[in-house]
């Protein structure tokens, strides 16, 4: 039996009850009163006597049937109005596009999330054939609606849907069916979640996948490259002491200058590739900035833009930093602003800093294309990019926030008055390292020695 007829019966029976007990006091009532004051009446005074119970008593049955009616039918109001009220803060609050249709692909059920999804409103749909509205092809759905029929209790599945300005939604879909109790008909149950973040958190782990290949056989290939390197740099020693006085000593020496130039740069690679553990040390700014300098600049030169370092003034100043570290940062920096430099070349990073309110501050600064005022509060974030698809990761910047934060020091990023953009990095500067820098930056960094 199913609840409504269940209901129906409780219904009734309960009136019938009701009302039979209620004729059993009206009538044991009357007896009382019968035998108490109307003993000596005559034949004519009971007959209309008797009348007059009948009718009181059928009113009195009928306005007690009618407020118990009123009263269930109060009751079942107020059920239904908190059963859609329950029903609407369902369709409300659910975290995925829910969306009801008829066996005809009709809508009949629209919540505010499908309105966020595809851009149309409840009033727009309900009513309309879901294929009228361009959302998917009709063939799909009856694909799905044949499967629900066989039996398929659940249909899941991952595809594209067209939103109202004519984009392309990645979403996906969960699909079943149920009969409607009033009219018998089934009934199509859509849910539909957003997939586009998770898609693009998929892409980017792929490139980070691909981004730890590279780094592995960038290392590897190094390591391959060290070993001839080594022997090279072996054979030119051994033919300038052979040829010490020879016209082509000269030329040696300039081939053993670029050999070890090679040597450097291939064993910068491994020290970059190579895993390691934060280890904080008194690290020379001046000395890592050349480092990076002459790391990078030959990556510059191959897209024709120049790579310079000021540095002159950071000369014996030390902070406290892991050095594999400090070099990923400004590996990440100096690699964005090349890639933010325009194709045609000519263009221009400079490597600088300056040691300032016992801080040391670097800078990263280029002649690019710079960053949309309005998307500079977002710059820091993980998987944040400006760039085209398929050029970086959005994770550059995000890394260099995390080092200079576990560093103790801050970061920034702003447009330049002309063009480009300029990152600088403050770090804590090590107070005993102003006793070998240069004057001036001795001058610039006087008041912190005092007070410490």
């Amino acid at each position: 039996m199913s609840p409504e007829s269940a209901n129906r019966t409780w219904f009734w029976t309960t009136l019938l009850l009701s009302c039979l007990t209620v004729l059993s006091v009206v009538f044991a009532t009357w007896e009382l009163v019968e035998q108490r004051f109307f003993q000596d009446l005559d034949f004519r005074q009971l007959h209309y006597l008797y009348i007059t119970r009948g009718v009181a008593s059928s009113l009195l049955l009928a306005a007690w049937a009618v407020w118990f009616v009123l009263r269930e039918r109060r009751k079942t109001e107020e059920e239904l109005r908190r059963s859609r009220e329950r029903y609407w803060a369902m369709l409300a609050h659910a975290a995925d596009a829910v969306v009801l249709l008829d066996q005809d692909l009709t809508v009949l059920e629209w919540n505010p999330q499908a309105t966020t999804l595809y851009g149309y409103s409840r009033e727009e749909v309900i009513g309309k054939p879901l294929s009228t509205l361009g959302l998917t092809e009709q063939e799909e759905l009856l694909h799905i609606l044949g499967r629900l029929k066989q039996g398929e209790p659940v249909v899941e599945m991952e595809t594209r849907r067209r939103n109202r300005a004519g984009q392309w939604v990645d979403v996906g879909l969960r699909l079943s069916s149920f009969q409607d109790v009033g009219s018998g008909q089934m009934v199509l149950l859509e849910m539909a979640s957003d997939l586009r973040e998770k898609i693009r958190l998929r892409q980017k782990a792929l490139e980070m996948e691909k981004l730890t290949s590279m780094g592995r056989m960038a290392a590897g290939t190094a390591h391959t490259l060290n070993t001839p390197l080594g022997a090279m740099l072996l054979r030119i020693g051994m033919l300038e002491d052979q040829l010490c006085s020879h016209v082509c000593s000269g030329e040696l020496k300039h081939l053993e200058s670029s050999t070890r130039f090679c040597q450097e740069f291939v064993q910068k690679l491994l020290q970059y590739s190579r895993p390691s553990e934060t280890a904080l040390k008194r690290l020379d700014v001046g000395e890592l900035l050349d480092s990076l300098h002459t790391f990078f600049r030959p990556t510059f030169l191959v897209r024709h833009h120049e790579l310079c370092c000021a540095n002159d003034s950071l000369r014996g100043i030390h902070v406290l930093a892991d050095r594999s570290q400090m070099e990923a940062l400004f590996a990440a920096l100096l690699m964005n602003s090349l890639d933010a430099l325009p194709d045609a070349g000519k263009g221009q990073v400079v490597l600088g800093g300056s040691v300032r309110d016992g801080c040391v501050e670097l800078s990263v600064s280029d002649s690019g294309c710079g960053v949309a005022a309005e998307k500079l509060p977002s710059i820091f974030e993980p998987f944040f990019t400006t760039k085209r698809a398929g050029q970086g990761t959005g994770l550059g910047l995000s890394i260099a926030h995390n080092i200079v934060q576990e560093h103790g020091g801050s970061i920034e990023l702003a447009n330049n008055s002309s063009e480009g953009v300029t990152v600088r990095i403050c770090l804590p500067l090590l107070a005993d390292s102003v006793d070998s820098a240069t004057p001036a930056v001795r001058a610039a960094a006087g008041d912190r020695v005092e007070h410490e």
